[in-house]
């Protein structure tokens, strides 16, 4: 029989290997950050890159901010992208993570709610039409109208699933419908848009990309996108016991509508706020949370934070490859996180293997 000291051992063992795994992800994304610096059409050296963020970053320190070339490349240019890359690839992993735990469903995404199709629909509405749900300045239009459209889309999903009960299965239906209704609005436009040149511009809207990578835009969605998270993991203690079935929640005195809901909220704010900003880059949020979920297990006190940081590395990694593989020219990185995503989903589905989400 195990005694309590074997047990405690046992715990602290196992605790100790999560937080060396999650440690592990986040000085691989330094070193990805720091291979991303390097790399690129006229990128200076390392050193250099380097002297240029850190006297940037840390102007009281008066050091020598570097070539006004230096700068350009590597403040105004690579070191936003880079940033942005990190909090998409974070956000859309907490909010991918969360929706699979609530939900019980390990190839849900943050998508499943609809916004992504509803995102695209608000962008080109904006491209085409210059409609905008608010009257956005600064050409900020097609970003507030993908946000709210996203909002939209996941309020009818709600009010849509509280008519059944607010369960898992019918947040699930629910948002599949909502995103096939907004993907057909999303056509209709293409098919109607008397400009050819709009047309392009929502395919490429559609492809995902963090080419247009600017501090402005990092001002506003990194403080929503570091919110959200945050609030996401005092949720993991809930999302646990919700893993074990509503059954369980109950009788251990947790709400599952409510934390249904609240989680249904954060996510949809999360990858708003970033889809908004790069376009539809898919697959991180379903990847990212499994291969988290390989390393450590199911305990979303752990799992969260890692996933945050596959993401992230998942995301820079697949943007900085995106950059390299064709210069001087890029390739979209929804293109290819997509091409990475459709065998690991092929994956999931075939797979024997059993995955707990208790």
């Amino acid at each position: 029989m195990t005694t309590k000291a074997e047990l405690t051992k046992l715990y602290n063992k196992g605790k100790k290997r999560k937080l060396l795994a999650i440690f592990s992800v986040f000085i691989a994304i330094i070193i990805v950050v720091l291979i991303s610096i390097s790399f690129g059409a006229g990128s200076p050296r390392l050193p250099e890159a380097l002297q240029v963020i850190i006297s940037r970053t840390f102007p009281f320190l008066n050091l020598d901010p570097g070539s006004a070339l230096a700068q350009t490349i590597i403040w105004d240019i690579r070191f936003p992208r880079i940033v942005l890359a990190l909090v998409a690839g974070a956000g859309l992993a907490a909010a991918g993570v969360t929706m699979q735990g609530v939900l019980r469903n390990p190839l849900v995404s943050s998508y499943i709610l609809g916004i992504s199709s509803a995102a695209g629909f608000g962008a080109a509405l904006a491209i085409v039409f210059g409609i905008g749900v608010i009257s956005f300045v600064g050409g900020y239009l097609v970003i507030g109208n993908a946000f709210m459209f996203c909002l939209l889309a996941m309020i009818i999903v709600y009010s849509i699933a509280r008519l059944r009960g607010m369960s898992s299965e019918t947040v699930i239906l629910a948002g599949v419908a909502v995103g096939f209704l907004f993907s057909a609005l999303l056509s209709l436009i293409q098919y109607i848009s008397p400009d050819s040149n709009a047309v392009t511009a929502i395919v490429f809207w559609l492809l995902g990309g963090l080419y247009t990578a600017t501090w402005e835009k990092i001002l506003i969605c990194l403080p929503i996108v570091a919110v959200t998270i945050i609030l996401m993991m005092t949720q993991s203690w809930n999302i646990n016991i919700m893993s074990m079935g509503e059954d369980v929640a109950k009788s251990l005195g947790v709400n599952s509508k409510r934390v249904l809901t609240v989680n249904m909220l954060l996510e949809t704010i999360a990858t708003a706020s970033i889809i908004a900003f790069t376009g539809i880059i898919g697959f991180v949020d379903l990847i990212a949370p499994h291969i988290a979920r390989m390393l450590l297990g199911s305990d979303h006190r752990y799992l969260i934070p890692c996933s945050i940081g596959m993401g992230a590395l998942m995301l820079l990694a697949s943007d900085t490859v995106a950059r390299l593989i064709i210069m001087p020219t890029e390739l979209p990185v929804g293109i290819l996180t997509s091409l990475l995503g459709v065998p690991f989903f092929i994956y999931l589905l075939v797979s024997k293997r059993r995955r707990s989400f208790g």
